[in-house]
C-alpha cells in the first residue's frame, strides 16, 4: 500500500506566507523560508509554494525566495503561480522545484499542459483546480479565486488529465480556511474520474478530518495550512494519529 501524504501549503503575497477563508481576509502566516525549514524537519512528505497574486498582479513567481526555499529542504517542492509557459517552468524547476502547478494560464491556454508534460514530463505536472459549488455544479475559478469560468470541476481534471498533467490538486473554495473538513463526496467523485494522484486542498481543522478523507476518499494527498502555520496540528501527532487509525503514511 502506497503511504498517504501530509502536505503544508505555503501561499506566498507580497513575499510572506499569508492565510484567508474562502480566498478572502488573508493575514500573515510567517517567513516562507523559515516555515519551509520547520516542516522539512517536522516529517512533511512534500511541500507546495503558491505565489497566488502572481497572476493577478500579471507577473513571475519569484524566483530568489524559491531558490532560499529549496536550499531549505530536502523533500519534493512543488511551485505555482504565474506560470504561463514552458520557459517559466524551466525556470522554477532551475531555482529548485521539482513540480510546477499551473491553474489559470492552463484554463486559459490549455495545450500548455502537453507543452510542459513534453519537456518535462507528467510527473513533474501539477494541475491546480479551485473550484466552487454553484446551484449544484463545482464551477472553475481563476485569478485567486476571482474569476469564475463555465468550466465544471471533473470534465476539466479529466481534460487536464488527458493533455499531460500528473497530479491534481483540487481547492474547494467553500471548504478553504474554514476549517469543517474536506469536500468529501467532490473529492470522491473527482478520484474515481482520474487516474492519477488527487491531493485534497481546503477545510483541515483538525486530525480526524485527514483520517475522514484518507478513510472516505481515494485521495493520495492532502494538504494543509493555517492548522500547521499556527502549530494547531502538529504534523509528527497527525501522522501516528493516522497510523493507529490503520492508514499507511511514512514517519521519520
Amino acid at each position: 500500500m502506497l503511504s498517504k501524504r501530509i502536505i503544508p501549503c505555503l501561499d506566498i503575497k507580497d513575499g510572506r506566507t499569508v492565510k484567508g477563508v474562502n480566498f478572502v481576509g488573508l493575514r500573515d502566516a510567517g517567513d516562507p523560508v523559515e516555515l519551509a525549514r520547520r516542516y522539512s524537519k517536522e516529517g512533511a512528505d512534500e511541500l507546495i509554494f503558491l505565489d497566488i497574486s502572481a497572476t493577478n498582479e500579471k507577473r513571475k513567481t519569484l524566483i530568489p525566495m524559491v531558490e532560499r526555499v529549496a536550499r531549505e529542504v530536502n523533500i519534493p517542492f512543488t511551485v505555482g503561480g504565474g506560470v504561463t509557459s514552458v520557459v517559466d517552468a524551466g525556470e522554477l524547476l532551475k531555482a529548485g522545484a521539482d513540480k510546477i502547478s499551473v491553474n489559470s494560464a492552463a484554463v486559459k491556454r490549455p495545450e500548455l499542459l502537453k507543452e510542459l508534460a513534453d519537456k518535462f514530463g507528467c510527473q513533474c505536472v501539477v494541475i491546480a483546480i479551485d473550484a466552487k459549488n454553484v446551484n449544484g455544479t463545482w464551477k472553475v475559478f481563476l485569478n485567486g479565486g476571482r474569476i469564475e469560468t463555465e468550466l465544471e470541476l471533473f470534465s476539466w481534471a479529466e481534460e487536464a488529465v488527458r493533455l499531460g498533467a500528473g497530479e491534481i490538486l483540487f481547492t474547494s473554495m467553500d471548504h478553504d480556511g474554514t476549517k469543517e473538513g474536506f469536500a468529501i463526496e467532490a473529492l470522491d467523485e473527482l478520484t474515481k474520474r482520474v487516474n492519477v494522484p488527487v491531493i485534497a486542498s481546503g477545510g483541515a481543522g483538525n486530525i480526524g478530518h485527514f483520517t475522514e478523507v484518507f478513510r472516505q476518499t481515494d485521495v493520495d494527498a492532502a494538504l494543509a495550512a493555517s492548522i500547521f502555520h499556527f502549530k494547531e496540528v502538529e504534523i509528527e501527532e497527525l501522522k501516528k494519529e493516522l497510523r493507529r487509525n490503520e492508514i499507511a503514511v511514512r514517519i521519520n
